[in-house]
């Protein structure tokens, strides 16, 4: 056990500081402070000792330079049971320090600001408190390092038990704790220096000749909660999430009711708010296993809702749904009546709720119920997924095509009709996993074939999911069709428009294919796989 006599206090953060200040005051250790922090302590009544005074060095520099002096950190990285180190601490008057109560400027929260400059942000780099910090943790068996108020109740309690000592165990905690705190400052710090402040490592593909991935990435996220299990009961998991909001997201997302979310539903909420964030017009999304059942825009949310529910009714048993507007109490009831009618909707998804909406989607207690705020339009953040040993590092796919860049193939040209819903299908097709058909008529879909080998197969899955409806339906597919097969089936369904990216050595009898039946094809030239 080690027992606090010496505390320098510096922080930025004053939460739940006086109570921790004063219980060391009570116990008689000796309160070392610097501007700001001292004069809050003083006007609480807590006697200290200004850390200038103690060094006999003013601040300087505009507070730039505090701390930096070797009294401080002599008193902090003295090892107590070694004699040299103590001898040297005698001939130049040095006490230890024994405890370092420090958090630091707020880098990352300036930062946020739209209308941050390089100077303010620069003005916000810390450089004492790391230095204190590291230097306490680094000699976390003389010294305790505390960079949390979450921390202050526990170390109280310690003190309380222990006639105001704290273990080494307690001490090696708190330097683990403190090593990752400078360590997520720093990688802040960097991500915003190489224009980097929402966790990307690159530019975008158009610059990725003169600025390719860095060479290092530095990725931090902080708990947020153990969750029950992972995707099975027999896995453990947790949720982590970045220190701050990229915007409109899952992850950020306000839980209005319901029972707590698994690692299954983080994930579906993820992928419906993403589907109906990428729509301007009222938009629905009926997610299962990560891929939606059924999507659609229309004048209206409720209708949105209905026509996405219409796609696939049985798929839709124990979905997640995301809405891109304000819930209203109509929307709200189309949800419930549904429900009535045997379609089990375990979570929602939306920007916001009216009053009499939450309180009717609330009845079923257990349902999750989650708002985003407004869907502003935000920076792209950058796509990391895990392999054994490695991550890989991707721009999202945010690629938007417009009727000006297809490039009609057959010899019979779409529709207008025909293209609205041949671009509506184009940008839904790329939520689906692929291999990926998607069948579509006006702006809903009809028919999804989801995440096969073949693309035969999603083609007969998505054919025979529409039934009737397939009949006059527009057809996209996320990659090209390597042989005719695929087109045939369509044809012989009445597909009577596709839209794909083209490229394959067989796009000639594809396309000759396509004229055979009378349909309209229009290449892309961009591809669309989602794994």
């Amino acid at each position: 056990m080690k027992k606090i006599a010496r505390a320098l206090i510096s922080v930025y953060d004053k939460t739940n500081l006086l109570e921790i200040a004063t219980a060391l005051a009570q116990r008689g250790v000796e309160i070392l402070s610097t501007g700001g922090t001292a004069q809050h302590l003083r006007d609480a009544g807590i006697d200290l000792l200004d850390v200038s005074d103690y060094t006999g060095f003013p601040e300087m520099m505009d507070g730039r330079v505090k701390t930096l002096h070797p009294k401080i950190h002599a008193g902090l990285l003295a090892e107590r049971d070694n004699a040299e180190h103590n001898a040297q601490a005698e001939a130049h008057g040095i006490g230890s320090i024994d405890m370092v109560i420090c958090n630091l400027y707020p880098f990352e929260a300036t930062v946020a600001k739209p209308d941050v400059t390089l100077p303010e942000a620069i003005e916000n780099i810390d450089i004492g408190g790391p230095t204190m910090i590291r230097a306490a943790a680094k000699n976390y068996r003389h010294v305790a390092a505390l960079t949390a108020p979450s921390q202050y109740p526990q170390i109280i309690a310690d003190m309380d038990a222990n006639d105001g000592c704290l273990s080494e165990e307690r001490r090696f905690e708190l330097a683990k704790a403190a090593f990752a705190h400078t360590a997520h400052y720093d990688t802040a710090i960097a991500a915003y220096l190489t224009d980097d402040d929402s966790g990307r490592a690159v530019n975008t593909a158009e610059d990725s000749e003169t600025d390719e991935f860095a060479d290092d990435l530095t990725l931090h996220f902080k708990k947020e909660r153990t969750l029950r299990y992972g995707e099975n009961p027999h896995q453990r998991a947790a949720f982590y999430r970045t220190e701050t909001t990229p915007g409109p997201s899952a992850a950020w997302a306000n839980q209005l009711s319901g029972q707590p979310l698994s690692f299954n539903n983080l994930l579906d909420l993820e992928a419906a708010l993403e589907i109906v964030k990428d729509f301007e017009t009222p938009a629905c999304a009926i997610i299962k296993h990560n891929n939606p059942c059924g999507l659609a825009t229309a004048d209206t949310l409720k209708d949105a809702f209905a026509n996405a529910l219409e796609c696939d009714r049985t798929s839709a048993f124990g979905s997640i749904v995301g809405l891109n507007r304000k819930v209203t109490i109509q929307v709200a009831n189309t949800i419930r009546e549904a429900a009535n009618a045997g379609v089990k909707v375990d979570a929602i998804i939306a920007p916001s709720y009216t009053d009499k909406a939450l309180r009717a989607l609330s009845r079923v207690k257990r349902r999750p119920i989650l708002e985003v705020g407004a869907l502003s339009a935000s920076e792209p953040v950058l796509q990391i997924r895990n392999i054994t040993g490695g991550i890989l590092v991707q721009d999202p796919d945010v690629h938007d095509m417009e009727a000006a860049a297809l490039q009609v193939a057959t010899k019979r040209p779409p529709t207008d009709e025909e293209i609205k819903s041949l671009l509506f299908a184009w940008k839904a097709c790329k939520h689906v996993k692929s291999n990926c058909i998607l069948l579509a008529n006006d702006t809903r879909s009809v028919g999804i074939g989801a995440g096969q080998m073949s693309r035969v197969d999603a083609a007969i899955i998505a054919i025979r999911k529409a039934g009737e409806k397939a009949k006059g339906a527009v057809l996209a597919s996320d990659a090209y069709f390597p042989f005719p097969d695929g087109v045939e089936i369509a044809g012989e369904a009445g597909i009577s428009a596709i839209i794909q990216p083209g490229g394959s050595v067989n796009d000639a009898p594809v396309i000759e294919t396509a004229d055979a039946y009378g349909m309209a094809m229009v290449l892309t030239g961009v591809r669309h796989f989602r794994h």
